[in-house]
């Protein structure tokens, strides 16, 4: 299967079984998902495996967030939970926001690979991801966020994943902007004709041409 087929059959199964992959299964999918465009080679991201009794931690947890006195379920839906963590690095030339942006890679890929190995896969967020609570029970540092869960299981025998609406790629794929037409600024065309155009040599002083009298 080309990576193209790959990318156009995913999609996000919001109820899998009760199979999982084991941690040797996914050892070379993380390694092969790392692979996303890191600038400076940071690796800003991590993953937390959340299997069994893991997944009735995050529920008491996310029952904190929320102040809840019932522990959410919502963990119990998948065997198991792969936290996407974005932890961030001292860098003068990599922003904030550019590393977050290599972890979600790191995930979305990860899903991918997920999904062509034979796994249900769905990314799972919502307001309370990135709360106290939340973060503790993960063991986050100061420098660390939480971008999500993968939730991963077995894919139903005659079921089929959610669908998505085709994507408009013309109407999404755009062209740069021209430039300003301001009358106070020369239009893009005429600027460039002036930068390619030969340099005309300067006419001497008509007073030195005909010398001094």
């Amino acid at each position: 299967m080309s990576a193209l087929d790959a990318v156009r059959r995913r999609a996000s199964w919001s109820r899998v079984t009760d199979d999982a992959p084991t941690r040797e299964q996914l050892l070379p999918l993380v390694e092969a998902a790392g692979r996303v465009a890191d600038h400076s080679s940071l690796r800003p991201w991590r993953l937390i495996e959340l299997r069994g009794d893991d997944r009735l931690t995050l529920g008491a947890a996310l029952a904190k967030a929320d102040g809840d006195d019932k522990p959410s379920t919502k963990p119990m839906r998948a065997p198991l939970l792969l936290a996407v963590v974005a932890s961030y690095r001292k860098s003068d030339k990599v922003p904030r926001w550019e590393q977050e942006a290599v972890a979600s890679g790191v995930a979305h890929t990860l899903s991918l690979l997920l999904d062509e190995a034979g796994w249900g896969v769905i990314w799972r967020t919502g307001g309370l991801t990135r709360t106290k609570a939340v973060a503790e029970a993960h063991g986050l540092k100061k420098n660390e966020e939480l971008l999500g869960w993968l939730y991963v299981g077995g894919k139903p025998d005659g079921k089929q994943p959610g669908r998505r609406k085709p994507v408009d790629a013309d109407a999404l794929l755009g062209a740069m902007p021209a430039a300003s037409t301001k009358d106070d600024a020369p239009a893009k065309g005429d600027a460039l004709k002036r930068a390619s155009a030969p340099k005309k040599k300067k006419k001497k002083d008509r007073a030195s041409k005909r010398g001094s009298r």
